[in-house]
């Protein structure tokens, strides 16, 4: 998320990285990205920026521009950087714009575009490669994802009486701490025949550097319309350029913590844009005893292998990752259940080499102590640094905040549908074990929208869906156009 603060650029200059272009100026990458530039245009010294004059603007820098604020000027210092390196601005990806026929011209993209399925497909075709999904098995379920055939699938979802049209240049901000997610945003926007603005935080690890060369590598063969209308960009903690790409686009995403969501929200979206927003969620699993007690041990060990993947890969960190085991059944039932599924996450961890630092295990430790001193566990077990289990003194009691990798709070519901009075709007995935799809789906209208976008099986918890946190994601990156003869 925006909230890098070295600064080592000009305020208004963006690193552009993908595809790979050294540094531009903001109004530069906004003029190449717009509608006027895709029609062979390139950007001039002086252009308006949605339809407003770049004016000397008097505030502060950490307020947000107000309705027909300058953008640009009011770090005196990047207004110059910008005026004196012009000429650089429209270097080298001008330069390829031109090569690939001087902007987009006639050749828009259109919903479902062949030219970025191909595309698309090819990169997760890189990412299926077995080298790099075994060092990075993430990146394999991208690729997976990535399929012809699910591509195909999301864009036939789409049919209906309307005409779909793309909806037209988006601004994406994903988090820092999951280095996929920008991925399966842009990916979907790019397939609805978007023009994207991806930023990407300078803290990404090293997982997001391998998409960034796996993404090149695709496009060495790419239509060169991918290399202009799709854009990953990092830049310094700057209001100038969030602001400035914020006012230019047609939809802004953002993903991260709900203050991430109500700092960038500050800065003002064109009359006609909006914003889909991804704030903090979190998530549980949910258990029925006797199903576990009765299933074979082969299904448990999958399970238990599932479960690991659902919350270590991410430290836990995912939204979509459960804090939180409810087990469903007799208490007697609940002990012997959990003691069992706890030995077998205990050795799935271990045979996976899943581990913490000496910093994490103590923070584990905090929070799991705190819980006690707050009366709200009735007794800890930690098994070594990597998995701490809670036992919660009331099912109401379930934490939502992140405690640390590998924590873990159980408790205990007579029947499922004790989960309705427990759930908050928060609440995004629920893991699930022994339960039916009619049990389910009596929960899911029983909720009747409170909390939970999500139901899926553990080992799924990190599985992405076209419709995420219960929004159609092409559906929200397209427009309707009514046609009536």
């Amino acid at each position: 998320m925006p909230d890098d603060h070295t600064t080592t650029a000009p305020a208004t200059v963006v690193d552009v990285r993908f595809p790979a272009g050294g540094t531009v100026p903001v109004e530069v990458l906004i003029g190449q990205m717009s509608g006027e530039h895709q029609g062979g245009r390139e950007p001039q010294a002086g252009d308006r920026l949605c339809g407003r004059e770049h004016q000397v603007d008097d505030e502060p820098l950490g307020r947000a521009p107000q309705a027909g604020g300058g953008l640009l000027d009011r770090e005196h210092q990047a207004r110059g950087e910008f005026l004196g390196r012009e000429h650089q601005a429209r270097g080298e990806l001008l330069d390829r714009d031109r090569h690939a026929g001087g902007g987009l011209g006639g050749r828009e993209l259109q919903v479902g575009d062949e030219r970025v399925r191909e595309f698309l497909a090819a990169f997760g075709r890189r990412l299926l490669r077995p080298a790099l999904a075994r060092r990075h098995p993430e990146l394999g379920s991208l690729g997976f994802f990535l399929r012809p055939s699910e591509l195909a699938r999301t864009v036939e979802g789409l049919a209906g009486e309307h005409v779909r049209v793309p909806r037209g240049l988006i601004f994406h901000i994903p988090p820092a701490n999951v280095d996929t997610v920008f991925v399966y945003s842009w990916a979907l926007s790019a397939l609805m025949g978007n023009r994207n603005i991806v930023r990407l935080s300078h803290r990404s690890g090293i997982v997001a550097e391998t998409i960034l060369e796996t993404l090149h590598e695709a496009l060495a063969d790419a239509d060169p319309v991918i290399a202009a209308t799709q854009r990953v960009i990092s830049y310094d903690r700057s209001e100038v350029i969030t602001a400035a790409l914020s006012a230019a686009c047609d939809l802004r995403v953002v993903w991260g913590g709900d203050g991430a969501v109500r700092d960038i929200r500050r800065h003002p979206l064109a009359p006609h844009a909006r914003d889909l927003t991804f704030p903090d969620r979190s998530s549980f699993a949910v258990v029925r005893a006797a199903a576990w007690l009765c299933a074979p041990r082969a299904a448990r060990v999958t399970v238990a292998e599932g479960f690991v993947n659902d919350t270590y890969w991410f430290d836990q960190a995912a939204c979509s990752s459960p804090r939180t085991v409810f087990w469903v059944g007799s208490e007697g039932d609940c002990d012997a259940a959990r003691a069992d599924f706890t030995a077998h996450v205990a050795r799935a961890v271990t045979v996976r080499g899943w581990g913490v630092d000496a910093a994490m295990a103590v923070e584990k430790r905090v929070s799991t102590y705190g819980l006690a001193a707050d009366g709200l566990a009735e007794s800890i077990e930690f098994h070594g640094n990597a998995l701490a289990v809670v036992h919660l003194s009331a099912a109401a009691s379930a934490p939502r905040r992140w405690l640390g990798a590998g924590t873990f709070a159980h408790a205990r519901l007579n029947a499922l549908g004790d989960l309705v009075s427990l759930v908050e709007r928060r609440d995004q995935t629920m893991t699930h074990f022994g339960f039916g799809q009619g049990e389910l789906e009596e929960l899911a209208r029983g909720l009747a929208g409170r909390g939970v976008d999500r139901m899926v099986p553990v080992g799924s918890a990190l599985s992405f869906h076209r419709v995420w946190d219960g929004v159609d994601l092409p559906a929200e990156f397209t427009r309707l156009v009514t046609v009536i003869r």
